[in-house]
């Protein structure tokens, strides 16, 4: 097995996501690799009744998450000593953008936490089972438990 030289870490901001980090942390300190971190604000649509329409969230409100979100990822980043050029702050599908960013930025791993849902919370979307069936790279999924 070839050592990783570039590990991305798939934060997101949860109650284990310091877990996720330090394991993250971790692996970049035994193979002495760079460490990345990405964060993906989800869309968060909103129904309109009056048109059975889907309508993206107001701009101010997509603008408040998101910089609710960069002062989370800095803090973190600066916590696991991540320059500013290794760090990631996207909208739109978490699996999507997290694969994506990893191939751009030649990450030969990505860490990401789950929770292992079964059954139908499984069915409606695990952000780390998408980003292991469509990334090209290694993926450690940190199991976490569910308080």
């Amino acid at each position: 097995m070839q050592d990783y030289k570039h590990i991305l870490l798939a934060a997101d901001f949860s109650g284990h996501g310091e877990e996720v980090a330090a394991r993250a942390q971790d692996l970049a300190a035994k193979f002495q690799a760079r460490l990345s971190i990405i964060h993906v604000v989800d869309y968060l649509p909103l129904a309109n009744v009056d048109y059975d329409t889907i309508v993206p969230f107001d701009v101010d409100v997509t603008q408040e998450l998101m910089a609710a979100a960069k002062k989370k990822l800095v803090k973190l980043a600066e916590k696991l000593a991540v320059p500013d050029d290794r760090q990631w702050l996207e909208m739109g599908s978490p699996k999507l953008e997290i694969v994506r960013v990893a191939q751009e930025q030649g990450a030969d791993l990505i860490v990401v936490g789950s929770h292992g849902r079964h059954g139908l919370a499984l069915l409606l979307g695990s952000t780390a089972n998408g980003v292991l069936h469509h990334a090209t790279c290694d993926v450690l999924a940190v199991r976490l438990r569910d308080d």
